[in-house]
């Protein structure tokens, strides 16, 4: 495997030139050897191989410099193809990129045959990748506190809620909530659970007795002369116990006939009371003006903006406390939610393909401006670059093998001048 250490690339690279350069060499040195004996005998052939092993390296080294760089620094046309292709080279591999790997039925395709749900399913399931997950969560959590406890931080989030707070129509907002609330009657059965609610506790002897003592001792206080006079006649404790204890009975019985009886009188006019609240809530200004009023005065007040600082500051010392701790409660948590989600997606093909469809409908959306924006920083990216680095860069990833085209065209020269010479020598008519 080739190293991806710069350091160690750059010295490959020189070890692959000082390898070709000296091969080079050693050829040329070879046929002025060969030259030098008169070209008799095997001389002849060692000069053909040499020759044409000397032309081919020098023909090679020509064409991989003049990818890189001008030859000897010369202006010859055609060379130092890279850099002075550089903008063309850059769109050119943009939009080889957007294409043959961003295109989106490619991009759709590999998120299907990747399975990312089943993925997911299967690493929170296995090991203790849950509680590696949890751990990255509240890693996130404590890196989102310290952002938070940045004063400057803290001024902007308080002045943007209390913008967006000031410009509510808080009125308007209610009423719209309450109307969500009362469709489809939500309201009545919010009535009939208070009416059974209030009917089971009136309906308790206890209670009776209770309401029925309150009712005397009312009635002693606000109507004492009533009360020696019923004594004239009667044990005044027992007869007011009596109207008291009928008086309670009637209100539980008259809180049963209304539970019982959907059309009852008091349903339609708590309809009514409702209907108009809300119309109230929605459109009348002077009701809207103040709600306003008090929304601005709680804004307004040092005291509520004390308030929810403290339970903002208590939150944070819980979660630091807690964070803290071997034992996180919050991580615990977090680690068995993300074990129980693994091992939902595990029982649930359907979830599965449900959210792969999802992933590959988003995908599907957003591959046009994804692949458009990857093209376009290939290109900006790469034509930002300085020749010298763009060569530097170049030459790092494919110069080594740049290398060996010149080591073969060396031999593969000396094997046609050999080819050539033996032909030359056999075959005199050509």
């Amino acid at each position: 495997m080739k190293s991806t250490n710069p350091l160690e690339k750059q010295q490959q690279l020189i070890n692959m030139k000082r390898f070709a350069t000296a091969l080079l060499a050693g050829v040329s040195m070879l046929f002025i050897l060969a030259r030098s004996q008169q070209g008799m005998g095997l001389w002849s052939w060692i000069a053909a191989f040499a020759e044409a092993a000397m032309i081919g390296a020098l023909a090679d080294w020509f064409a991989v410099v003049a990818l890189f760089k001008r030859p000897l620094g010369l202006p010859i046309p055609h060379t130092a193809i890279i850099p002075r292709n550089k903008v063309r080279i850059a769109d050119n591999l943009a939009i080889f990129v957007r294409d043959k790997f961003l295109a989106t039925d490619t991009l759709v395709d590999k998120i299907r045959a990747f399975d990312p749900a089943q993925k997911i399913a299967g690493w929170l399931s296995a090991g203790n990748n849950a509680d590696v997950f949890a751990g990255k969560v509240l890693a996130m959590v404590a890196n989102g506190l310290d952002f938070i406890d940045d004063v400057r931080v803290q001024n902007a989030l308080r002045n943007a809620i209390q913008q967006n707070l000031q410009q509510l129509d808080l009125g308007k907002t209610i009423g719209n909530l309450l109307g969500i609330l009362t469709e489809d009657n939500r309201h009545q059965m919010l009535l009939n659970a208070a009416l059974r609610k209030l009917a089971a506790a009136l309906d308790d002897p206890a209670t009776q007795k209770t309401l029925a003592g309150m009712i005397i001792e009312v009635a002693g206080r606000e109507y004492p002369s009533l009360m020696q006079m019923l004594g004239m006649v009667a044990d005044p404790d027992e007869f007011s116990l009596k109207i008291s204890t009928s008086l309670v009975n009637s209100i539980n019985r008259w809180l049963h006939d209304i539970g019982d009886d959907p059309a009852h009188p008091r349903r339609r006019q708590f309809d009514d009371v409702v209907a108009e609240f809300l119309e109230r809530m929605k459109t009348d200004p002077a009701f809207h003006q103040k709600i306003d009023h008090w929304k601005q005065q709680l804004l307004a007040s040092p005291e509520a903006a004390h308030y929810i600082d403290g339970l903002w500051g208590q939150l944070k010392t819980w979660l630091r406390d807690d964070l803290a701790t071997d034992d996180s409660l919050l991580r615990v948590k977090i680690a068995d939610g993300a074990r129980h989600m693994g091992q939902w997606l595990a029982d649930n093909p359907a979830l599965r393909d449900s959210i792969n469809d999802h992933m590959a409908d988003a995908a599907r959306g957003l591959a046009g401006d994804l692949r458009d924006t990857i093209a376009l920083h290939i290109a900006s990216t790469v034509k930002q670059w300085e020749d010298s680095e763009l060569v530097r860069e170049l030459e790092l990833s494919v110069g080594s093998d740049l290398q060996f085209i010149r080591i073969n065209g060396t031999v593969v020269g000396g094997l046609i001048g050999l080819a050539l010479h033996a032909i030359v020598i056999y075959l005199p008519f050509f």
